[in-house]
């Protein structure tokens, strides 16, 4: 695995961790995986239907409510 990839996937568990806690974070990459989850088909069938001013109503709500890891 390249040096990169390995650090990105550190940093994800310990965003999922913070949010969701061990548990749950260890439920959601067991979900992921059992699931065979394609992120870009279900990004496609959730935001097309969207116009762009909805689009960044939810974007703009969602980051209010969701702030940011603060891993770095």
């Amino acid at each position: 695995m390249i040096a990169g990839t390995v650090e990105l996937i550190e940093r994800g568990m310990q965003c999922l961790v913070e949010s969701l806690g061990e548990i749950e974070a260890e439920q959601f990459i067991a979900a992921i995986n059992r699931e065979k989850f394609d992120y870009t088909e279900w990004q496609r069938d959730f935001f097309d239907g969207m116009s762009a001013d909805e689009f960044n109503s939810e974007a703009v709500n969602y980051e209010l409510e969701n702030p940011f890891c603060t891993i770095k």
